[in-house]
């Protein structure tokens, strides 16, 4: 029959959502982990200057870590503890980000990452509903 292949139609070969967020919270968080790891100066230019340099790749290293543990959890359909990781992390970075741009110690640059982890922490509670 057309658009059959080995008995599953062409729907069931798609990778449902939940791995498709949760690779892309992986790159997000890979990327922007590595970032002031390898260019601070860069980092700075768009985040500002930051007093202990230390801290900020330790973050860095922190969220790249957490990339690289959603990245091997997204390779079969996710477990609990994967997606608990996935939206506690987004939901981390948010308050972070809300509460510093608020209290005007970092800049409103981080107001865009705080949206785009609320998307990603919606999309991964979703499900593949």
């Amino acid at each position: 029959m057309p658009g059959r292949k080995g008995g599953e139609t062409a729907h069931r070969r798609r990778l449902p959502l939940s791995p498709l967020i949760l690779r892309a919270t992986a790159a997000y968080y890979l990327a922007t982990g590595l970032w002031p790891l390898i260019d601070m100066r860069s980092f700075e230019l768009v985040t500002g200057p930051k007093t202990d340099k230390w801290l900020v790749k330790m973050v860095g290293a922190l969220a790249a870590t957490n990339g690289l543990a959603l990245a091997v959890g997204a390779r079969t359909m996710p477990s609990r503890e994967t997606r608990t990781l996935a939206v506690a992390s987004a939901l981390s970075f948010t308050a972070i980000d809300v509460i510093y741009v608020l209290r005007r110690r970092i800049r409103p640059i981080y107001l865009g990452d705080a949206a785009l982890e609320i998307a990603l922490a919606a999309a991964l509670l979703s499900g593949d509903r």
